[in-house]
């Protein structure tokens, strides 16, 4: 969410951003919020001579009943009373017009950064570079779930019984594949400094208003009938929203965490062939890492936070390339944001397997997430991204170290958390 302030002084700033991100639409908002803003500010001003001149009201009533004034005090008491009306007419219009304003605030997208290219979708992200060389074996790659079935290692028909289409039962040597990726990423995140953090799986409104866009909120999140609860879809909303209405000592930043949790997404809307099977599910865990900082080191811990997922897909043996995600593909709070994709050898394509996205102070400011500085106190800025999300780190892994014969081969790294196995052999 921008400062007022910012879309007072800077309204042809704020649209143009509107236009770059293809949000037309919401032009006129800008408009009505500066009107609103105006009107609120008078009602204020107005409201607060009332206030002080009741005040000061007050303390003369005081003395001339000291003095004995009695009637002259009961005068200035009907004075009072006669503002009193008033006041509470704009004290009524302050908080509307308060609540107008916020709504609307929540809707204009934060500014982008100005390297962010210029695009309508996904399609017209742009490769930033390409690690390892991909892979094109001389023999035909089942799809994913083909090769989870030889290991007997995935059930989808019983998982559609209990709970639908969406969910799955990993078994045996995959399910323990599943369990090896995220441990061997948590020790990876541990090993780069991060601190370790299993936090809530269920969260409130305001966190879910505060971390994400109104848009991304009803294409994502389950709630829990009933309560003021709500499933998460990554632990980066509940690792952000760990800091809600605090103030931070500036001394103590940055806090750099990386969290495990399950994570709850509808998916909404059709997906092609290629998102069949565990690609696009309504649940999955996830490896998390997120950074609170200074502003002015928002930029560096941006690049660092990507790099540890490519490093982490390469030290498994798995070609991966990063994209810039251009303006349009950008969701309404990030300033700046990269996925990372793997290889698909049986595609011979990439597909995206991590998000990392700067927000700037967007998410801080909702949440009111405060640094105290030596200058007074501040926004802290947010960042996130994907450490590893298994399903989709299942298909790359097993694509990437299949062999002719079947057998997956287990690198060298991800060993120890397989009980020193170094190769799955089909069960059939």
């Amino acid at each position: 969410m921008l400062d007022i302030r910012f879309v007072r002084e800077n309204p042809e700033i704020v649209k143009q951003n509107i236009k770059n991100k293809f949000q037309d639409n919401k032009l006129p908002l800008v408009d009505e919020v500066i009107e609103l803003d105006r009107v609120s500010r008078e009602v204020k001003q107005e409201a607060d001579n009332l206030r002080a001149q009741r005040n000061a009201k007050s303390k003369l009533i005081g003395g001339l009943m000291a003095k004995g004034q009695r009637d002259e005090a009961e005068a200035v008491k009907a004075e009072v009373a006669a503002n009193s009306a008033r006041l509470a007419a704009l004290e009524k219009e302050e908080g509307e017009l308060e609540e107008k304003i916020h709504a609307i605030m929540m809707r204009i997208p934060n500014i982008i950064d100005p390297s962010v290219p210029i695009g309508r979708d996904d399609s017209e992200n742009v490769e930033v570079k390409r690690y390892g060389e991909p892979a094109l074996p001389d023999f035909e790659v089942p799809y994913h779930t083909d090769i989870m079935e030889r290991f007997c290692g995935i059930d989808l028909d019983s998982a559609r019984r209990v709970a639908g289409n969406g969910f799955y039962y990993l078994m045996g040597d995959i399910a323990r594949l599943h369990s090896a990726v995220i441990s061997y990423a948590r020790d990876f995140m541990i090993n780069r400094g991060f601190t370790y953090c299993v936090p809530p799986f269920m969260i409130r409104s305001e966190v879910v208003t505060g971390v994400m866009s109104f848009a991304e909120m009803d294409a994502m999140m389950y709630k829990i009938e009933g309560e003021d609860l709500y499933l998460i879809g990554t632990s980066e909303h509940s690792m952000i929203g760990k800091f809600i209405d605090t103030i931070v000592p500036e001394a103590e930043l940055p806090y750099t965490l990386t969290s495990y949790s399950p994570c709850f997404r509808k998916e909404k809307g059709a997906h092609g062939l290629e998102e069949r099977g565990v690609y696009r599910i309504h649940q999955f865990e996830k490896q998390e890492m997120i950074v609170l900082c200074r502003p002015e080191e928002s930029p560096m811990w941006f690049d660092k936070l990507w790099q540890n997922t490519v490093d982490l897909f390469r030290s498994l043996d798995i070609p991966v390339r990063t994209l810039e995600c251009c303006s349009g593909d950008l969701a309404d709070l990030k300033v700046k944001s990269v996925d990372v994709e793997a290889w698909s050898p049986r595609q011979k394509k990439y597909f995206e397997v991590g998000s990392c996205s700067n927000l700037g102070e967007a998410q801080a400011r909702r949440l009111k997430i405060r640094v105290a500085g030596e200058k007074g106190k501040y926004f802290a800025h947010t960042l996130n991204n994907t450490v590893v999300a298994p399903p989709r780190m299942l298909i790359a892994f097993l694509e990437n170290n299949l062999r002719a014969d079947g057998s997956v081969a287990i690198p060298e790294a991800l060993r120890p958390y397989m009980g020193g196995m170094t190769e799955l052999t089909p069960k059939k």
